[in-house]
């Protein structure tokens, strides 16, 4: 039996993947698509032509993203109540998809920022019911892989959505109606997607029925192993602060302002690259083998970019930085995947996106105040050494996941 598990884990590849896997990236992306060519522009045209105040913008997105990370637990816990998830991740993108129009649209700003706020909610609505939705499609044997594809597919659109705002800013003489209209397109191409081209398999029998998944009761039921592959994840996020911290250290190393967003452009190319590849090899081995492998990563990364001179060291500092995402993003999804038990997998993608949320905000005060007393070097030394206690924590439980994580 055993045998050929193996030899079934040996032959998997990406042609393996279920096709409701490749519609949910492709989904991802068109909607990031959407999303970054709006978002890349966003701040500056409120500021530029409708004189916000940059104060006024940081509200905002601070609001909007928190709103994301709350939305994420209430959904999630909503799809295992149901024991659905495609109709709450369909609704999540249709809402951001329906939003789209008001920003080429809006008379004033009130209006933009309702859009955004929206469009959060929306974002928060499909998380956790999508991760889980992967999770229920995808098969055990190729469950990294599966989360590693989607996680490439996302990043791809990352970066092609602020390309395509430079390249049609050019071509308009810098008109941002039109923009944000060509933007719509990919938005509903999204929603479109996931509306036809997904397919939720059937609930299995005798899976227990979730009443109330919040509910304490519930919440013991996800396991120690669950809660903490979520501890180490805050703890893990603590050192992987927000990545505008890359920008203004290329910046404070001499690189011109023009050519400073390259910089978030080299990383998201290198994590797309290395997603993918990651997740796949997480299902050949172990996974926590290879999450060590990126925390190591992060920890060369941060010590280069506290430490290493000149563009060069920047440009590897950033090359490391992505890698260390490919492989652990799409990998953290994929040991809530592992660890929780299936009746509870929205519950679960939904605590772990509140917790890993306010551990991102943490993190990023945390940098500042760091980059403001001590300089850059402060900043990154403090992430490798919440890297080196991410890797202490992961110890412990280090055989325990390895069984429910070898498939």
């Amino acid at each position: 039996m055993l045998k050929k598990q193996d030899e079934a884990i040996a032959r998997a590849s990406w042609k393996e993947i279920p096709a409701g896997i490749w519609a949910l990236g492709f989904v991802s992306l068109l909607m990031d698509v959407s999303s970054e060519m709006i978002h890349a522009l966003l701040p500056v045209y409120l500021v530029t032509a409708l004189g916000t105040s940059t104060l006024t913008v940081g509200i905002i997105e601070g609001i909007a993203e928190a709103t994301a990370s709350i939305t994420k637990v209430f959904s999630g816990a909503l799809s295992d109540w149901l024991g659905k998830r495609k109709f709450l991740a369909a609704f999540g993108y249709g809402l951001a998809a329906f939003t789209k129009p008001i920003f080429p649209l809006a008379p004033s700003v009130a209006w933009l920022v309702t859009a955004r706020f929206v469009d959060r909610i929306g974002k928060g609505i499909r998380g956790a019911p999508r991760d889980a939705l992967i999770a229920d499609i995808s098969p055990e044997h190729l469950r990294g892989a599966s989360f590693g594809l989607r996680q490439s597919l996302d990043t791809v659109g990352a970066f092609i959505g602020p390309f395509l705002a430079i390249g049609l800013m050019w071509l308009t003489a810098n008109h941002f109606t039109t923009v944000f209209w060509v933007a719509v397109i990919p938005a509903f191409l999204s929603f479109a997607l996931i509306v036809f081209a997904v397919q939720e398999p059937e609930r299995p029998e005798g899976l227990r029925k979730v009443r109330m998944p919040l509910h304490p009761s519930e919440l013991v039921r996800l396991g120690a192993t669950y809660w903490w592959v979520v501890a180490v994840a805050a703890v893990f996020t603590l050192a992987r602060f927000s990545e505008a911290f890359l920008i203004l250290r290329a910046q404070s190393s001499g690189v011109p302002v023009a050519l400073v967003p390259i910089v978030l452009v080299i990383m998201n190319v290198v994590y797309a690259l290395s997603a993918y590849p990651a997740g796949a090899l997480s299902d050949r081995t172990d996974r926590i083998t290879i999450l060590t492998i990126g925390l190591g990563l992060l920890f060369a990364a941060d010590v280069v970019l506290a430490f290493a001179p000149g563009l060069t060291g920047i440009a590897l500092g950033v090359v490391l930085w992505g890698a260390h995402m490919g492989f652990t993003q799409g990998l953290l999804s994929t040991l809530v995947a592992d660890s929780a038990p299936p009746e509870l997998r929205g519950t679960a993608f939904g605590m772990f996106n509140l917790v890993t949320g306010l551990a991102l905000l943490a993190a990023s005060v945390i940098a500042g105040a760091l980059w403001d007393k001590v300089g850059p070097q402060g900043t990154f030394v403090a992430g490798a050494a919440f890297t080196v206690l991410t890797l202490i924590g992961l110890l412990p439980i280090r055989g325990r996941l390895r069984a429910k994580d070898r498939v």
